[in-house]
C-alpha cells in the first residue's frame, strides 16, 4: 500500500497537535464569549472576567463565534452580519481570516448579551429568538434584532426585557 493513502500515526497525532495548539493560541473556537454571554450565570463554569473579556474583543473574536451566535439566534448569516454591520464581501474576507475585528467583535457580543438577556427574562432560547424576532409593543412596533444595531437601541431593548423579567409593563 502507498504511504500517499496511509499516513503514519504519528504524523497524524502532530497534526492534530500542531492544528490543535494553533487554534488555542489564536483564540480558536474554544474561547466561547458568545456562549458565555448567552448562558450567563446557568452556563459553564468558565467565567470571563472584564478584564479578559475586553483583551478577547480587543484581539478580535473568531469567526466562529459569529457563527455561534447565528445558530442560537437562528437566523441566516447574512442577516445576522447585517445586524452586526459586516458587509457580504467582508463577511467572506472575515470568514477566510478566521477572525473578526474589535469592532465587529464588539457588536457581536452587544446581540449575545441581549439572547442572554432574553432567555433570562423569557426561560427558553426558542422563545428568547421568537422575542427577538418579531415587533415588540414596547419599542413601538420595532424588532428587537433591528433595534439593537445601536448601542442606545441596545439599551432600550434591555430595558424592556428587564422590565418583563421583573414585571413591569408601563
Amino acid at each position: 500500500m502507498s504511504t500517499l493513502l496511509t499516513p503514519r500515526k504519528a504524523s497524524t497525532k502532530s497534526s492534530r497537535a500542531r492544528v490543535s495548539k494553533k487554534l488555542r493560541s489564536s483564540g480558536g473556537p474554544t474561547v466561547g464569549v458568545v456562549r458565555f454571554c448567552i448562558s450567563g450565570s446557568k452556563g459553564p463554569k468558565t467565567r470571563f472576567s472584564p478584564n479578559t473579556l475586553i483583551h478577547e474583543l480587543e484581539k478580535g473574536l473568531p469567526f466562529a463565534e459569529l457563527d455561534m451566535l447565528r445558530t442560537s439566534l437562528g437566523i441566516p448569516m447574512e442577516s445576522l452580519a447585517v445586524r452586526v454591520g459586516i458587509s457580504r464581501p467582508t463577511l467572506h474576507r472575515r470568514k477566510g481570516q478566521g477572525r473578526l475585528t474589535s469592532d465587529e467583535s464588539d457588536r457581536l457580543v452587544r446581540f449575545a448579551r441581549l439572547m442572554g438577556m432574553a432567555v433570562q427574562a423569557l426561560g427558553t432560547e426558542q422563545d428568547a429568538r421568537d422575542w427577538l424576532g418579531s415587533p415588540q409593543h414596547g419599542l413601538g412596533g420595532a424588532i428587537p434584532l433591528d433595534y439593537a444595531r445601536t448601542e442606545i437601541g441596545a439599551r432600550e431593548v434591555e430595558d424592556l426585557l428587564g422590565r418583563i423579567e421583573y414585571g413591569v409593563f408601563s
